[in-house]
């Protein structure tokens, strides 16, 4: 959190919002509460609606807004500015150098995840979620991350693991695959070692591996 408020100060949230022209001088809106109340609230919540958006604003900022003001508030031009706050983000943790040249035995370096997205729960017969009175659709991306461009791109509904869209072939050869614990499977890695891949995944917590070799000094 710290971390976060020092790389992104109120002033500079409120005066990069009044240079896009998100918000008015004088307006009602609080620009900082909404950007913390979407990184802390509505980014990490499970369920991830509008309506719980705007109730995580409300229960912070010192005037709540009705539901009609806060979503006329959500506008091409503040996903710009969010979109400039991400680049930002970005541009500061990004340290380069500290990457081993090492990194350059690898073909390519792969990234495999999933998001869920709330859809409304009428689409619930097509688009089952893991909880009832809601519908939820899952996207699974395989991104490479050294020609910045997507490689496999699947919509399912919420109920289907992410593993499940994860296909070993010898399209692994060479390639550095990282993926967290939802791809986590000892056959998996297995297979992606026959095909001449690498991989780096978190363990489980009940996982015993054998350490053979320690890196870091």
């Amino acid at each position: 959190m710290r971390r976060l408020t020092t790389l992104f100060p109120s002033e500079f949230l409120e005066e990069h919002a009044e240079e896009l022209g998100v918000v008015e001088r004088e307006g009602k809106l609080q620009i900082p509460v909404l950007v913390w109340a979407l990184v802390f609230g509505f980014a990490a919540g499970e369920s991830r609606t509008l309506a719980g958006f705007r109730r995580c604003y409300n229960a912070t900022a010192d005037e709540p807004i009705s539901p009609g003001g806060f979503y006329h508030r959500l506008t091409p031009t503040l996903a710009e500015y969010l979109r400039d706050l991400v680049e930002r983000g970005l541009d500061e943790v990004a340290v380069p150098d500290a990457v081993d040249a090492d990194i350059d035995r690898f073909r390519d370096v792969m990234i495999a995840d999933g998001t869920v997205l709330r859809l409304h729960e009428f689409l619930s017969d097509e688009f089952q979620a893991r909880h009832e009175e809601q519908a939820g659709a899952k996207l699974h991306l395989l991104h490479n991350a050294t020609d910045q461009t997507i490689e496999r791109i699947d919509v399912t509904d919420e109920k289907t693991h992410d593993s499940t869209l994860f296909k070993t072939g010898s399209w692994l050869q060479g390639r550095l695959v990282l993926f967290d614990r939802a791809y986590f499977k000892y056959r998996r890695f297995a297979l992606i070692d026959e095909n001449d891949g690498y991989f780096v995944s978190r363990l489980k917590e009940n996982a015993n591996p054998l350490i053979t070799e320690e890196l870091r000094e």
